[in-house]
């Protein structure tokens, strides 16, 4: 019992020392929190729940009330061509998820330890977490990747925690499309994305269930000409995780 009051004393002393010189901070909005706050002060850490605690449709992602589903669709997606089976989702592009997801993409890759939490948390609660074989990053041509050192899709899916699921990289994005953002209508947008993306020769899909990747999903132009991709391939089923969904209009 002598012994471990000098070395608890000497472990508060550090930890005070630690406080002193490198005090934590939110790696959001770099504001000060305590030790205890877990990466996000309390202002990030509510509005992160603020948009991860609604109902949304769970082929289309966006925001339904349940009772406004029929057959497992919402009136937006109903007579839609939706190549993936389903979507999870982590929340809402707006407030601190949107800060996040934009920084991330700008280098603060130190985010990556939240939004690997709640991609985890949404792999979870998801229906499709027993049926999944493969996690597929939405990949960035190779121009992009290297501008930006890294594909955010793939640090997420490197932060997903799965007892079988391997990340394959065979899908790949063959020509450098506009940005999404920049597209005004979801007809500018599938057609932007249409025939960009291939598999490689030697690919591991025939006969998979496959969990696409990725950060945003807006009209889902992007994931659904994905996953047309790798069902042509072989793919038995595709599956769609992403942390939020944009352009909400609650149902």
């Amino acid at each position: 019992m002598e012994t471990t009051k000098p070395k608890q004393a000497f472990i508060f002393t550090l930890q005070s020392l630690n406080q002193l010189l490198w005090p934590a901070v939110c790696i959001n909005c770099r504001e000060s929190i305590c030790e205890t706050d877990k990466d996000l002060c309390q202002k990030c850490w509510s509005q992160v729940l603020a948009c991860t605690g609604t109902d949304y449709c769970g082929r289309c992602g966006r925001d339904a009330s349940k009772f406004a589903l029929v057959e497992g669709a919402c009136p937006n997606c109903q007579g839609k061509k939706i190549n993936f089976e389903s979507i999870a989702r982590s929340g809402v592009y707006r407030e601190a998820m949107k800060e996040m997801i934009l920084a991330l993409k700008k280098g603060r890759t130190e985010l990556v330890s939240i939004i690997g939490f709640l991609g985890n948390s949404t792999l979870e609660g998801s229906g499709f977490y027993n049926d999944i074989e493969l996690f597929v990053p939405v990949p960035l041509h190779w121009s992009r990747r290297l501008a930006r050192g890294y594909n955010q899709a793939h640090l997420l899916a490197r932060k997903l925690k799965h007892p079988t699921a391997k990340i394959s990289n065979n899908l790949v994005r063959i020509r450098r499309t506009k940005l999404q953002p920049a597209m005004a209508s979801p007809t500018a947008r599938a057609r932007n994305v249409a025939g960009a993306f291939a598999v490689r020769r030697r690919n591991n899909f025939a006969n998979r269930r496959i969990c696409l990747v990725d950060d945003i999903k807006t009209t889902g132009a992007t994931l659904n000409e994905c996953a047309k991709t790798l069902k042509d391939a072989g793919a038995s089923k595709v599956f769609a995780l992403v942390l939020a969904v944009a352009g909400q209009n609650a149902i």
